[in-house]
């Protein structure tokens, strides 16, 4: 089985990657120390996937950066989606300000977004992204998934992130869509 180093530490969704992308053996690879310091979701994912591959030259390589983007918060939380009530990461105080934030807004559409950056072997850098539609909730509902799953519903189901299984969430999620593109590049290069 090939090898895929993924710059990441999160145990969710590196568990995700493996789940979507059977046919490699992912292996996390901590990025620390790096600065994420783009603007966009694509220039963080480019920033963590240079950092690891120049420690596995010859092999595949894959970083992603993703967050949940609020309309009527003008994108917000945005790239800061992991520290939006600021550092250390705090989900439950993550969420509790995105509800408080929204508070007697009607709009309460919202998207999460997805970027992936690879590293081939020979060097060459592609990037994916990947989107999954839907609202925030008034509160939380669900006990699986992480970060604002029981806050987000996505566009076509009654139920929030949280409450799906995990086959359901990766067909329709951001990180599905992105990881799709991705398994299509990696069959593609066999």
């Amino acid at each position: 089985m090939k090898k895929l180093f993924v710059a990441s530490h999160n145990q969710h969704k590196l568990r995700e990657m493996a789940q979507m992308l059977p046919a490699f053996e992912v292996v996390a690879d901590n990025p620390e120390g790096v600065e994420e310091n783009a603007p966009d979701f694509v220039g963080n994912a480019l920033i963590k996937v240079r950092a690891i591959a120049s420690r596995h030259p010859g092999e595949w390589c894959m970083a992603d950066d993703s967050g949940l983007e609020v309309a009527a918060l003008g994108g917000a939380p945005g790239v800061r989606s992991a520290r939006y009530a600021g550092e250390p990461c705090d989900t439950p105080r993550n969420n509790a300000l995105l509800l408080k934030n929204l508070e007697g807004v009607a709009d309460r559409s919202a998207n999460f977004t997805c970027a992936v950056a690879l590293v081939s072997p020979d060097g060459a850098e592609r990037t994916v992204v990947g989107k999954c539609f839907g609202r925030i909730a008034l509160s939380a509902s669900g006990a699986a998934g992480f970060g604002y799953d029981p806050l987000f519903v996505p566009d076509g189901y009654d139920k929030s992130f949280a409450e799906l299984s995990a086959e359901e969430k990766n067909a329709i999620s951001h990180r599905g869509r992105a990881l799709e593109g991705v398994r299509r590049i990696l069959e593609a290069e066999e």
